[in-house]
């Protein structure tokens, strides 16, 4: 690890990119928080996978830095400051992200690793900097700024009260907001719902798809999956479309894990893909007990998790429409499906996304459940 800076005990380091060293990286943050009830750990090897440029392939148009603080020798904090080179064209932009990041509640810890973050980016030619951002969609989003006593997901992002207040005194405002809801699984499908199924499906000739063979699923469903989200999700903040080896990528790392009967497909009657939604039961709990380690037990809660429903929880992992049949009832055929399950599966709860708090579309596909908005997260930015 090379010293890049030293004050007062304290020092800032740049992590080389090996497993072993993401490994410490990335175990900072279960450390930090492995008294928290409501932190849900990642797998670390997973974590490790993103970070590393042989593993990840938006490294074919990204390039980062990993800094960890330390005082008297002890980890106190990590960032990533990422730039993104597709995002930045795209846009016009001269932007570096930042994710991955946690820290001590001080301030001369926070502000030296924002510091050398914002340094490495200057020195690449970025004007301002954003975050918590990854290297893609699919990776966390969203600093957390309400709901600070709700679980945590696997998908996203928890952190302690202090973190806002701390981008804030250094000058970080508001980018962006995502909420999320809490939804209470009906006894019933509602009767709206049934009513507009039945009328979207004669009126569009839409079906619903099964898939009952995970081979099938990969080779059918999975590249025209993210195929779809590249489609669906195009307008959204800061999205930027997945290539051709992260889309072969994320099929072969997340198709192979979903659980068949949660994942309903729409298809019209041409066989064209319209609408995916994804549910898998909630993974915190086991992801708790793991630790986030596969070995020697953390396979055994999360396979439990996943497929013996001990859970009352599910989340709601992924819905994405093709943007013609968007507000056109395509979602109500999607939960018309799905609730069948989450009630023989014994699921009282349904966890949202995050979700853009200004994306009404996506937001009133809730107004027949009984809902309750239980987190916020925030993207902060500034100039550097």
């Amino acid at each position: 690890m090379r010293q890049i800076l030293t004050k007062m005990a304290l020092e800032i380091r740049i992590i080389p990119k090996d497993k072993k060293s993401l490994r410490k990286f990335v175990k900072f943050a279960n450390d930090l928080y492995k008294d928290n009830k409501y932190y849900v750990p990642p797998l670390v090897s997973d974590d490790v996978d993103t970070l590393l440029p042989e593993k990840n392939p938006a490294f074919d148009f990204c390039e980062a830095e990993y800094f960890m603080a330390f005082r008297d020798g002890k980890p106190v904090g990590r960032i990533a400051a990422i730039i993104h080179k597709l995002s930045n064209e795209q846009r016009g932009k001269k932007e570096m992200r930042f994710g991955f990041v946690d820290f001590i509640d001080d301030e001369e810890v926070s502000r030296a690793l924002f510091d050398a973050a914002a340094k490495w980016g200057k020195s690449k030619g970025m004007t301002s900097m954003l975050g918590p951002l990854g290297f893609s969609d699919m990776d966390y989003e969203g600093m957390l700024v309400e709901g600070f006593e709700e679980l945590s997901t696997m998908a996203t992002i928890y952190n302690y009260p202090y973190y806002p207040q701390h981008l804030e005194r250094m000058g970080f405002v508001k980018k962006a907001d995502w909420v999320e809801f809490s939804m209470k699984v009906p006894d019933s499908i509602p009767e709206k719902h049934v009513r507009i199924s039945e009328i979207v499906k004669q009126k569009y000739g839409l079906k619903v798809v099964k898939c009952r063979s995970r081979k099938k699923a990969v080779a059918e469903i999975g590249r025209p999956l993210f195929e779809l989200i590249n489609e669906s999700y195009g307008e959204l903040f800061e999205f930027t479309q997945l290539t051709d080896r992260q889309i072969d990528h994320y099929v072969d790392i997340y198709i192979r894990l979903l659980r068949l009967d949660l994942l309903t497909v729409i298809k019209d009657s041409d066989d064209n893909l319209v609408g995916v939604g994804v549910a898998i039961p909630s993974l915190s709990r086991a992801l708790q007990k793991s630790h986030g380690k596969m070995l020697p037990f953390g396979w055994w809660h999360l396979m439990r998790a996943m497929y013996f429903n001990v859970t009352d929880t599910v989340d709601l992992l992924l819905v994405a429409v093709k943007p013609e049949y968007q507000s056109k009832g395509v979602n109500a055929l999607l939960f018309t499906d799905l609730i069948p399950y989450f009630q023989k599966y014994g699921f009282k709860y349904a966890e949202s996304n995050p979700e853009l708090e200004l994306n009404h579309k996506v937001q009133s596909q809730w107004q027949y459940f009984e809902t309750r908005q239980h987190k916020r997260r925030r993207a902060y930015g500034k100039a550097i």
